[in-house]
């Protein structure tokens, strides 16, 4: 499992690097349905009923709820697990040494069953769907960070719903996010996400553990994440997957501070997703805290230190002042110091005055280079592209 202080530390860089460009009320169920980004993390007992193989038939029916989803113009983000599973029930239950090299034997064998499995359900609505292994180390790393957020955002552009899993076949203890609530938290702080479904085999959050107390209650909201509630959290009743209540809660209170809002319910219940997403009350909700544009906002002008400074001239300066515009790359007149992609720089005018601070989009090194040039021609010159602004205003706070 994931340490949670570790998991903490590390969504407050990852939530700085994520925003949307539109404000979102913290009265979610009030709030618009329309267009929303929709990550739906699918356990292994959902996935397989309880059972030691997959349930298809019940897979075909999530698939037909996010299909529904997509013709309603939203986003959907798949999280499966299931990959141990499916590689051993292609390989006919064999017995194996309980040890990491058998887990990681079975992944690698079912990753391809279960992609296969998605692929061919969503196929049935004429849906594309782009499969991604992530590990612990994507999301550390700030640069296999930004690839992997540019390559989640670049599959919903086009349409194409990703699959996202852990990479069990090669994660070692050292770089394993531990199990797919966590990451499906962090993949909706990579996509900006305004919901996490997390369908398990328990409909919520309860004040007792369901299993053993006929008087254990759903818990329909929550407001804090506090010990007494960690206390409340059991374990995964059919013993198939990685995590359990403990996990969920520790995904929702990573998710609810980036501005994301979490469910927990049940993924046998008819039509759950469909439900969740228009704000019915099923299982448990996890309100989130803030905006995540606020959030980033408040982490740019008082988190980091400035890595480097890039001067504009009076035109970009116009435009970032007056009109809230993002800043291109023909509008920088130089650039000062030395940062990386993704580092937060101070943007100044030409007569020396701080006009703004924002997340630069490319390295000083390559904005050096591209600086003053059309941003059609930045391919051109660098022979590859991050985009076609320097800054964007979703990353940038003017002073």
């Amino acid at each position: 499992m994931a340490d949670t202080n570790s998991l903490n530390v590390q969504t407050t860089g990852l939530a700085a690097d994520n925003a949307q460009s539109e404000q979102r009320s913290q009265a979610v169920k009030q709030s618009s349905p329309e267009q929303q980004t929709i990550v739906v993390k699918l356990g292994t007992s959902v996935l397989t009923g309880g059972t030691l193989q997959l349930d298809r038939a019940h897979m075909v029916e999530l698939v037909r709820q996010c299909a529904l989803l997509r013709r309603q113009g939203h986003k959907v983000i798949i999280v499966t697990s299931g990959a141990i599973a499916a590689g051993r029930e292609h390989l006919g239950y064999p017995e194996l040494p309980k040890n990491m090299a058998s887990k990681q034997l079975l992944a690698a064998v079912g990753q391809s069953r279960l992609i296969q499995e998605w692929e061919s359900l969503f196929g049935i609505y004429n849906l594309h769907v782009g499969q991604m292994l992530l590990t612990r180390a994507d999301l550390d790393d700030r640069e296999r960070y930004l690839n992997a957020r540019d390559m989640i955002v670049a599959l919903l552009d086009n349409g194409i719903i990703p699959v996202v899993n852990e990479n069990d076949a090669v994660a070692t203890t050292e770089i394993k996010v531990g199990d797919n609530d966590n990451l499906s938290a962090l993949v909706g702080i990579l996509a900006s996400a305004d919901k996490l479904l997390l369908l398990t085999d328990q409909p919520g959050l309860f004040t007792a553990d369901p299993r053993n107390n006929p008087d254990a209650e759903l818990i329909r909201e929550v407001h804090t994440i506090d010990e007494t509630l960690r206390k409340l959290a059991g374990g995964s009743a059919g013993g198939l997957g990685t995590g359990g209540m403990a996990t969920k809660l520790q995904a929702a209170d990573v998710a609810r501070r980036a501005g994301i809002e979490v469910i927990i319910a049940a993924g046998s219940r008819t039509d759950v997703i469909a439900d969740l997403v228009k704000g019915e009350s099923v299982g448990t909700r996890f309100l989130p805290l803030e905006s995540p544009l606020e959030s980033r906002k408040r982490w740019i002008l008082a988190g980091p230190p400035p890595a480097g400074d890039i001067v504009i001239d009076d035109g970009a300066a116009m435009a970032v002042q007056q009109r809230g515009s993002s800043l291109l790359s023909k509008g920088i007149a130089r650039v000062n110091g030395d940062f990386e992609r993704g580092e937060v720089a101070r943007i100044f005018n030409a007569k020396g005055e701080l006009l703004a601070r924002g997340i630069s989009r490319y390295s000083s090194y390559d904005l050096a280079k591209i600086a003053g040039k059309h941003s059609q021609d930045i391919h051109q010159v660098l022979g590859y592209e991050y985009g076609p602004v320097a800054v964007h205003r979703d990353d940038l706070v003017v002073i």
